[in-house]
């Protein structure tokens, strides 16, 4: 199976394409977004020069499962899912920030109170926490979105005071994101997993915020097995997760961290089969259904063109 890194469609009404780390975004008539997970894996702000099969359907599936799951709680973007790979959707002006919530202490908010850092993001953290402890109340720790290298984390007074986002269109989104990390946390729960942490990123359209782009993926999640987190908490040892954090510690194992000087390792295909297979597995346990590869065909790009135009000529 080939796995899709590049695509360069041109649907009727297209009126712009954004290629991101791993999504292309086709503009279609400013009206409608056309979201392809392409199977393109980003590490420390940097491409991998190898695709993952699958890793595409596994976002867009468990992406469109969880926008479906919370759509009761807050609107959002998705209209259809055409193809496996893809997400169609209405076209919102994307707030310039996103929203990082934290049930637990861990990553780079860890490192951070590691090395003696107390507040973050204008939140207070109390002191004698331990890595991987849980808050007392999930924390809001948003980033500003930068168009090249590292998002950088910003209060929400800061947001506000600056005109990122008015005071107004904040609190619908802080609400927001409360309501889906509880639902996310619920549905984890039921699959015998902890969310950790996760982002979410909001647009407005017609006046309305809304939830655009991916949810509760791999990508943009944190995930632990449930089983066992006590005990590991109690010894102090690294708990069991479900993300791309295998990835991180391989390249970082490798003496990759996107440092000057720092060299890619070669990527064999036993590693990209195992973090295919890994891709696959988080899939099944996230969503709790067995994964089906979409049939293997050794044009991909020309699949998801056919199945797009045929959605796109039958809703406009």
């Amino acid at each position: 199976m080939k796995a899709l890194t590049k695509t360069e469609f041109h649907f009727d009404g297209q009126k712009s394409v954004y290629h991101g780390k791993v999504r292309d975004v086709y503009n279609i008539n400013d009206d409608l977004m056309v979201m392809v997970a392409t199977d393109r894996i980003s590490a420390f702000d940097v491409v991998l020069p190898k695709g993952i099969p699958f890793k595409g359907q596994v976002l867009n599936q468990i992406a469109a499962s969880f926008l479906d799951a919370t759509a009761d709680i807050v609107p959002n973007w998705k209209l259809a899912t055409p193809d496996p790979m893809v997400t169609v959707g209405l076209k919102a002006e994307g707030f310039r920030v996103e929203m990082i919530i934290r049930g637990y202490l861990t990553g780079s908010a860890w490192r951070e109170y590691k090395n003696g850092c107390r507040e973050l993001c204008g939140v207070k953290l109390p002191d004698g926490m331990r890595e991987n402890e849980r808050f007392p109340e999930p924390i809001i720790t948003p980033t500003t979105k930068a168009d090249e290298g590292h998002d950088e984390n910003i209060s929400r007074e800061e947001i506000i005071a600056q005109g990122i986002v008015s005071a107004e269109d904040y609190e619908v989104m802080e609400r927001y994101t409360r309501a889906l990390f509880q639902r996310g946390t619920e549905i984890a729960a039921q699959k015998g997993l902890i969310l950790v942490d996760t982002k979410y990123e909001f647009g407005k359209r017609d006046g309305k915020v809304i939830l655009i782009d991916e949810i509760h993926t791999p990508d943009s999640s944190r995930y632990f097995y449930a089983d066992g987190y006590e005990e590991k908490f109690a010894k102090g040892e690294p708990q069991r997760q479900l993300s791309k954090e295998f990835v991180r510690q391989w390249l970082i194992d490798h003496n990759f961290m996107n440092r000057p000087g720092d060299v890619m390792p070669e990527l064999t295909d036993t590693f990209v089969e195992s973090i295919s297979d890994r891709y696959i597995e988080l899939y099944e346990h996230i969503v709790g259904e067995k994964f089906v590869k979409e049939e293997a065909t050794d044009d991909v790009a020309a699949r998801i063109e056919k199945n797009v135009a045929t959605w796109l000529a039958a809703h406009q």
